[in-house]
């Protein structure tokens, strides 16, 4: 899987939100004023469809586009990168890092567990 940008990110996670649907009602849906320019949001939803994270139904000139994989899936792939390039591959490592950078207290760990457990 290609990695996205942090661009490409925010776009996609308009289209897991908001999907199906087309670059201006993505815009109209996402976005406040100022809205970004539909140029920008059209050019950066191509790109993702080129990397494989979007596909679309033409209706005459109107592209409706749906994402081709769903965000928990993203959402694991990525982390299994992070935790492969940065913790050689150790869970044990990463979920430690984590721990002690947000300084979690017992509390806090004592319910992560239990959520883990639930699932």
């Amino acid at each position: 899987m290609k990695a996205l940008t942090k661009a490409e990110e925010e776009i996609m996670n308009g289209f897991w939100e908001y999907a199906p649907c087309t670059v201006t009602q993505l815009i109209d849906q996402k976005y406040v004023d100022p809205k970004p320019p539909h140029s920008s949001i059209s050019t950066i939803t191509r790109i993702l469809e080129k990397k494989g994270f979007l596909k679309h139904v033409a209706y005459g000139r109107t592209h409706v586009y749906s994402p081709t994989i769903d965000k928990a899936t993203y959402t694991e792939q990525t982390l299994q990168e992070v935790k492969k390039k940065y913790f050689a591959g150790s869970a044990m490592d990463m979920l430690s890092f984590f721990v002690k950078k947000e300084d979690l207290k017992l509390e806090d760990v004592i319910e992560i567990m239990k959520k883990i457990e639930k699932s």
